[in-house]
């Protein structure tokens, strides 16, 4: 098994598909920290012309300033009724930091790096994990190559089992990188610090409402780690799904096609079909893990933190047995 996995690995490194992987987070976590920086500078600016230069550097004072700004958007006859829900919990989660002196408006590396994989778990993260592993079968069965494997005398499951242990292997490095290059880059923007800064977290949102019974003011260290752990729950999860269809798809392309248009839709699905019950059985509208530990709004009522793991969970499953059944049944070798 250890020289099957070698193999793979050998042959991913090869197609110096991870290092592509590896140079979009290079340059995408650079330009989000660089835009982030500027925005941050422009708001200081902004804000020491409103309020005054003694003002600004009082970070309660420009929370206070931030919730009256909300509270100002809300009155805009142009915002529909979700994105007012969604203004008001955010408000409220504001209004809760102030009461517990948690500074929200603190920039380091710490809060940039768990923020960056926040943002990046429902469609970069997964888009990357789809360049890995949507070729692993459906590339080797394009070209002809499964069919030297095949004949090999190793059994089918064990070579399949090492491309998915390759594939785990592989979602472990990309999460790993992606936190390391993110404390590195934004370092430089921001500084090192932050990592025992105070989060709160365990925000939940019934009927539109923020509920802070639950809530816990954890390390910002602890709070990165729970992303993370999630980030990589859901790679996992894409991936296998991915994986699958790698083997029922001989085409590469298709394979490419079918996965990236599924998580695309399901953007578009959370928000125009949220009254379809349906909808919450889908693993795209699901991907979105870390909204529970911030309290972030729900566009559908119903879901939390137990519910997604578990459909998520359910579909992986599903996965990897189709994979299996089907990649030791066929015929591949016509």
């Amino acid at each position: 098994m250890f020289r099957l996995i070698e193999n793979e690995v050998i042959k991913m490194i090869s197609k110096k598909r991870l290092m592509f992987v590896l140079a979009i987070l290079v340059v995408l976590i650079s330009v989000f920290a660089y835009g982030q920086n500027q925005t941050l500078e422009r708001t200081k600016a902004q804000l020491t012309q409103r309020m005054g230069i003694s003002a600004t550097e009082d970070w309660r004072k420009l929370a206070n300033q931030q919730l009256i700004d909300m509270k100002n958007r809300l009155d805009s006859p142009y915002m529909d009724e979700t994105r007012k829900s969604s203004s008001r919990v955010r408000m409220e989660q504001l209004q809760y930091n102030l009461d517990n002196n948690i500074n929200p408006l603190e920039q380091s590396a710490a809060k940039f790096t768990t923020k960056f994989m926040e943002q990046a778990i429902f469609l970069f993260l997964p888009l990357l994990i789809i360049m890995l592993s949507a070729d692993m079968v459906s590339g080797e069965a394009s070209s002809g190559t499964i069919k030297l494997l095949l004949v090999r005398n190793v059994p089918r499951w064990k070579i399949l089992l090492s491309k998915f242990l390759t594939l785990i292997i592989l979602e472990i490095l990309v999460v790993s990188i992606a936190f390391v290059l993110s404390v590195v880059i934004s370092g430089f923007f921001f500084g090192f610090g932050g990592w025992l800064a105070p989060v709160a977290t365990g925000f939940k949102v019934l009927a539109g409402k923020l509920d802070s019974t639950g809530v816990l003011n954890v390390p910002q260290w602890q709070y990165s780690l729970m992303v993370y752990s999630l980030a990589f729950y859901v790679a996992v999860v894409v991936g296998s799904i991915s994986f699958m269809i790698s083997i029922l798809v001989k085409s590469t392309a298709a394979s490419i096609g079918i996965i990236m248009s599924t998580l695309v839709a399901g953007n578009f699905l959370s928000f125009f079909l949220s009254d379809w019950k349906i909808t919450r059985y889908m693993f795209m509208v699901n991907l979105r893990l870390t909204d529970y530990l911030s309290g972030s709004f729900q566009p559908i009522d119903g879901m939390n933190m137990l519910f997604s793991v578990t459909v998520l969970l359910g579909w992986a499953i599903a996965s990897i047995v189709i994979s299996f059944v089907y990649f030791t049944k066929q015929d591949i070798l016509v």
